[in-house]
């Protein structure tokens, strides 16, 4: 591994780089923060599917493109004269040790008096100085970013607006539980599962009028859509409770789905024939076969 002046050297070898290519390429040139945002998604969404797949490799080569975007936006930032990437990199680690009293905080390292940290803006963070549990410091967590100076207004403000449905789910649920709003046992929540799954299923059931119109439709769609969603929202509910990352757990669940599918549509080539004329049991018997396949090659 590298050293940390090798590491500070290599970091400024990148910003000196993206200044030579805002300068020179004209493609570099031209970028705005409004262009580059679906490529930042893009990266983002490459560098999660390098760590879902365990690639050590793929996920330093994702990091890199993941960090020059960081830094291509510092530098227009710089250019309009509102930030650079110094104010971004210290406004993080005040943000670190703002919240991190239980490490940072003067009270725990002998000062005489706690004073205030910069992030904080005069506030005194002496009341979440005892955290010793990583639960401990996760509670504390939601309290201290309600006492920043730039912080979230409210306990749920903090989630952003464009998260993946599934991901925003469990951090819903998570924010809330850090305040203690929370099932006090864990298997209380089948019975919300189950209640919910009862509901969907109702109103799935639920037949439409005789000659139903548009509007009859529609209404009947939105009433099962919120049902199907409170019914999800009560599964990634168990998951979190559960300790299981629903996101996590369905990636790969897709994965599985289209190796085995993958195994089917291509035993059907090579048998000659198209999956639209095969039976449905001629295909799950594939189906079974590819199962089986996964479980002598583990």
């Amino acid at each position: 591994m590298h050293t940390r002046e090798e590491q500070m050297k290599a970091f400024g070898r990148l910003l000196d780089v993206l200044d030579q290519l805002r300068q020179k390429c004209p493609w570099d040139k031209k970028q705005t923060n409004e262009s580059l945002r679906p490529n930042t998604i893009e990266e983002t969404y490459e560098l999660c599917d390098a760590l879902a797949r365990g690639d050590s490799h793929d996920t330093m080569k994702e990091l890199g493109d993941v960090l020059m975007h960081v830094c291509f936006y510092a530098k227009i930032g710089a250019e309009k004269g509102l930030f650079d990437i110094a104010d971004v990199i210290n406004t993080q680690a005040d943000k670190l040790i703002f919240r991190h009293p239980h490490i940072y905080h003067p009270s725990q390292v002998g000062a005489p008096e706690p004073k205030p940290l910069p992030y904080g803006e005069n506030e005194d963070n002496r009341e979440f100085a005892s955290a010793t549990t990583s639960e401990e410091v996760l509670q504390n967590w939601e309290q201290i970013k309600l006492k920043e100076k730039d912080g979230n207004k409210s306990v749920l403000s903090g989630v952003p607006r464009a998260l993946p449905s599934v991901i925003k789910a469990y951090r819903i649920q998570d924010k809330a539980r850090n305040v203690g709003f929370d099932w006090e046992k864990k298997e209380d929540v089948w019975d919300k599962v189950r209640e919910e799954l009862g509901e969907l299923q109702a109103e799935l059931d639920k037949p439409l009028p005789a000659e139903p119109t548009d509007d009859d439709k529609a209404m009947l769609r939105q009433l099962q859509e919120g049902e199907l969603g409170d019914f999800l929202f009560s599964v990634i509910n168990a998951a979190r409770l559960y300790k299981l990352n629903p996101d996590n757990a369905l990636e790969k669940t897709n994965a599985k789905f289209i190796r085995r599918f993958g195994y089917v549509e291509e035993q059907t080539i090579k048998k000659g024939r198209r999956m639209q004329d095969m039976t449905l049991g001629e295909m799950e018997a594939l189906w079974q076969e590819a199962k089986a396949k996964e479980s002598t090659e583990k």
